[in-house]
């Protein structure tokens, strides 16, 4: 494992709640076959070889990274949650490595494929910091690269946004409430263990295909195609379950 200098501040809301491990619990039942499913698409979409080299960032504890290793490709995850890396490192082997850093700060290497997957990213409260993060994965793609950004498609979940929900996970009672403002998505999330009454949220900001337009472009990258879901159908605004840039 490698700890580059963040940026962050330890009061972000990320930097608490995905080091916790009850986030890991709430999401403990994300399809992993869905996951497998897609990156063995995308690869073969991408005509990406083994032996490439694959960058994951905001990879968590390496779901995704862990079976690009198996097609065999040569990973990287990295991720500002050091439980997370903690967690991931175990299963290092020589094509997969897992490193603790900042999204805003490039790695020192560049690769064939940057990803970020799963609506990891617009959790900075200034553009500025979406900028450097954008720049930093310019900075990381090879001249011939290419990079995906799997982001939610905000026209889709403002119609079928489930305002309040109610998850028990071993044991453990999730009340969620989800609302939308004019630049963020929001989830509060309420839970007792016990005995003792926990609070987190997470806020995404509410970024729609003209907002990374133009954070791309300022970032000097841009969109060569876009896909809806995760079977990589055709992106149709309104309803569309992803927003999945393929950029260059």
């Amino acid at each position: 494992m490698m700890n580059n200098t963040s940026l962050h501040n330890k009061n972000d809301w990320f930097v608490s709640w995905f080091d916790s491990p009850y986030y890991h619990t709430l999401y403990k039942n994300r399809d992993d076959s869905e996951a497998q499913q897609f990156m063995t698409r995308l690869t073969e979409y991408l005509n990406l070889e083994s032996g490439d080299t694959v960058l994951d960032v905001a990879c968590g504890k390496g779901r995704h990274a862990l079976f690009l290793a198996s097609l065999g490709f040569q990973v990287t995850g990295m991720d500002l949650s050091q439980n997370s890396i903690e967690h991931a490192s175990q299963f290092e082997k020589e094509n997969l490595r897992f490193f603790t850093h900042d999204m805003r700060i490039p790695m020192k290497t560049q690769y064939d494929a940057v990803f970020n997957l799963f609506t990891s990213f617009g959790y900075f409260e200034d553009e500025k910091d979406d900028l450097l993060a954008l720049q930093s994965f310019r900075k990381n793609l090879k001249e011939n690269g290419v990079g995906i950004i799997d982001f939610l498609n905000v026209p889709y979940v403002e119609k079928q946004l489930i305002e309040n929900e109610v998850k028990t996970i071993d044991g453990i009672e999730f009340t969620i409430h989800r609302s939308m403002t004019k630049t963020h998505i929001v989830k509060n999330i309420a839970f007792n263990v016990d005995g003792v009454e926990h609070n987190y949220f997470e806020k995404v900001r509410s970024l729609k295909l003209t907002d990374f337009q133009k954070l791309l472009e300022k970032s000097d990258l841009q969109i060569v195609e876009l896909s809806g879901d995760y079977q990589l159908n055709p992106y149709h605004s309104s309803n569309s379950e992803r927003l999945i840039m393929m950029v260059v």
